[in-house]
């Protein structure tokens, strides 16, 4: 990262990492509850092309990537996490279309966790996810009233490119210098989510509101989150990282009803305290935590 963009991460050295991490994970939620009003004037796909692209444009300002020195590798690296962003982006926003903003991350969430009991050689991991599964179970409630098919699924997506997005920017971290991938990626992924989001958003992507609140959302859920978890990692252990992070679907069914008014019945608070629980327990004895977010 250069030396403009470590410069804002100097005053946070003054403030405990675990209100640093606090505080990012309630600006990715409250700006995920944000993103489903931007949702509703230009529908998932031209919400991500918005997000994608304010976030691309912040990042390259601030990282200012040498992509003429980037060799071919790096390159074809930067393509794939790109490819992975817009994919993952786009699956989560077309299932917060069709469902709570709680239920959408709780189901997502599965994809990290799914990681750190698959890289641990621990027997008592295998619990947690069985207790994580019990949870989504509980939120897809297949021998009753079950939640959205099409939301369910896009969740699920998005929490299989989560994990994948994680795996992949272990890669990026070993080819990379700083934040340089995840600025070459998140232009990659911007151009990548051009097409799909001018079909579903249309001239509704130039509305001064469209913009504001694109701008708002990839400042809430991007800028702000990736800065104070670079800063918290660098002086957090990873286990405590993780735990801290796992309380993001709490804090996304906060968000939900705060800013939306959504509720979520007692069967739905149940299944997220136990994906909750499952995340915390994978996450200490040092699982791996997760990257930022992009």
């Amino acid at each position: 990262m250069t030396a403009r963009a470590t410069a804002g991460l100097r005053g946070a050295d003054r403030v405990p990492p675990q209100a640093l991490l606090l505080v990012s994970i309630t600006s990715v939620q409250f700006g995920g509850a944000l993103a489903v009003h931007l949702l509703g004037d230009v529908g998932a796909a031209g919400g991500v092309f918005l997000r994608l692209a304010f976030a691309a444009l912040a990042l390259v300002v601030l990282v200012r990537p040498r992509v003429r020195a980037l060799r071919r590798d790096q390159l074809e690296l930067a393509v794939l996490f790109g490819a992975v962003l817009a994919g993952m982006n786009l699956a989560f926003y077309e299932a917060l279309e069709r469902l709570p903003l709680g239920i959408t991350v709780t189901i997502e969430f599965a994809g990290p966790l799914s990681v750190a009991v698959a890289l641990s050689r621990r027997r008592l991991d295998l619990l947690w996810a069985g207790l994580a599964a019990v949870g989504i179970m509980l939120l897809a409630q297949p021998w009753g009233q079950a939640i959205d098919t099409a939301g369910l699924v896009f969740a699920l997506i998005a929490a299989a490119l989560w994990a994948w997005y994680i795996l992949i920017a272990k890669r990026v971290g070993e080819h990379y210098d700083g934040a340089e991938g995840v600025a070459v990626a998140m232009v990659f992924a911007t151009i990548l989510a051009i097409a799909p989001g001018v079909a579903s958003g249309g001239a509704n992507l130039l509305e001064a509101n469209a913009l504001i609140l694109g701008a708002a959302v990839a400042i809430l859920s991007t800028a702000i989150p990736y800065t104070l978890e670079v800063e918290a990692l660098r002086r957090l252990p990873a286990n405590v990282f993780g735990v801290l992070m796992s309380l993001e679907p709490a804090v996304a069914a906060l968000a939900g009803f705060v800013v939306l008014g959504q509720t979520l019945s007692a069967t739905d608070l149940v299944a997220i305290a136990l994906v909750v629980t499952a995340s915390v327990g994978a996450s200490l004895e040092g699982a791996p935590a997760r990257p930022p977010e992009a």
